[in-house]
């Protein structure tokens, strides 16, 4: 399952989940709206890990949590830290992030 920020509180959602993986994106962005359902099929294959959606625009504070400098960027938090992140339009490289702190 996938959640959408409604409010610039990502940082509470990492602090209360234990793998936390997110995909910074905008309402202008294609790549991000090709990767979402991509996204969505991860989220349903890794129901260990919370999958949250934040759009890098309207919530400032989340975006800090990780380097956004484009988009689409996903980031992964295991136990309230930053892990890692990559900023792809590619299924394979997103898998291997979440490979990455699910598998632990």
């Amino acid at each position: 399952m996938i959640q959408e920020l409604k409010e610039d509180n990502l940082s509470q959602l990492v602090e209360d989940n234990g793998t936390v993986i997110v995909q910074y994106s905008a309402s202008w962005c294609g790549n991000c709206r090709i990767m979402k359902p991509k996204f969505k099929k991860l989220a349903t294959e890794n129901s260990d890990a919370t999958f949250v959606v934040v759009d890098a625009e309207k919530f400032p504070e989340s975006r800090k949590m990780a380097t956004v400098d484009n988009l689409p960027t996903f980031a992964a938090f295991t136990k309230g830290s930053f892990v890692n992140q990559v900023q792809t339009n590619k299924f394979e490289i997103l898998k291997e992030l979440v490979d990455e702190v699910t598998s632990n």
